[in-house]
């Protein structure tokens, strides 16, 4: 990785405003080309415009990592504050009420399982371009780190299961939902009466990005004197659905992702045990509150995701 060398800022040195939204550009992009393009400008005055907010902050900002770019840690620190204040900026000079959606022009990044996009993104994607086409949307899958990420401005709305959250993150639950089966059909579990003993002795395929193998259903079947026998584990949703397809294993799946299994042929059935139900809430930081794309990725996602299909 090659560094670049800049200056401490001069004592007392002017702020330029524009550079904190070139900065904001820039740590979204992370690439002079991408800035250049979202900003409208040629690829060397956004280059030098990189120059200035280095020496500005007497900080390398985005250094050379291969073919990429990538943020100091000092640009990561401080990436959620510059997008809020520039977020504040915004809301100020449109004048009181303003609230014209389709004269923003933002990345909104979304973060949950990596089933949501797949559920979900169509609808959004349409959404968007009917009420908002200068908003793009970024989906990114939950990471194996419990990173704070809406903390640290890495993304803007967090959906599903909610279990680690800052103090000061807003929470909004958005339904309740029930685990369930999966199995290709003519599956041998679907015939007959299904006990939890059954259920128990199929051979099983979990999903957990941790490559964890077990969780709640485990708990359930303990108490009863039971245990399952897990085979597999998978870090991604998608892929478990093609593997339940072409073999006799079983997984387990979630009432909104009805989307993705039913088009595949895959079948659900109760699962026979007691199980606590997964609450499904968005959360987001609180300097989001009042940005009007914001509310309006809040308000998408309550209508979309709190109907389950």
């Amino acid at each position: 990785m090659r560094v670049t060398q800049v200056e401490r800022p001069a004592e007392g040195a002017g702020l330029d405003l524009n550079l904190l939204l070139a900065l904001d550009v820039l740590l979204d992009e992370r690439s002079v080309r991408g800035a250049a393009r979202r900003l409208h400008l040629s690829e060397p005055a956004m280059s030098r415009t990189l120059g200035r907010v280095r020496k500005a902050l007497g900080d390398p900002v985005l250094v050379r990592a291969g073919r990429q770019m990538v943020p100091t840690p000092y640009a990561l620190a401080v990436q959620a504050e510059v997008g809020a204040v520039v977020e504040r900026a915004r809301a100020v000079f449109a004048g009181p009420g303003a609230q014209d959606l389709r004269a923003l022009s933002r990345t909104l990044t979304l973060v949950g399982h990596d089933a949501l996009a797949a559920a979900y993104a169509p609808d959004l994607f349409a959404r968007a371009a009917a009420e908002a086409p200068g908003i793009r949307l970024r989906f990114l899958a939950e990471s194996h780190l419990d990173a704070p990420v809406l903390r640290e401005g890495v993304a803007d709305l967090e959906v599903g299961v909610i279990d680690t959250v800052a103090p000061e993150v807003r929470v909004e639950p958005l339904f309740d939902d029930a685990m369930v089966g999966l199995v290709r059909p003519g599956h041998p579990l679907l015939q007959g009466e299904l006990t939890p003993k059954r259920f128990a002795a199929a051979d099983h395929l979990t999903v957990s990005r941790k490559g964890r193998m077990a969780g709640p259903i485990d708990a359930a079947l303990a108490e009863q004197g039971l245990r399952r026998r897990v085979v597999g584990n998978v870090s991604t949703y998608p892929s478990a659905l093609f593997i339940l397809l072409r073999t006799d294993l079983v997984g387990l799946s979630m009432t909104w992702a009805r989307p993705l299994t039913e088009p595949l042929g895959l079948v659900t059935f109760p699962i026979p045990l007691e199980l606590p139900p997964l609450r499904i809430a968005m959360a987001w930081h609180p300097r989001h509150d009042a940005d009007p794309a914001h509310a309006w990725l809040r308000g998408c996602v309550r209508e979309l995701v709190a109907a389950p299909m």
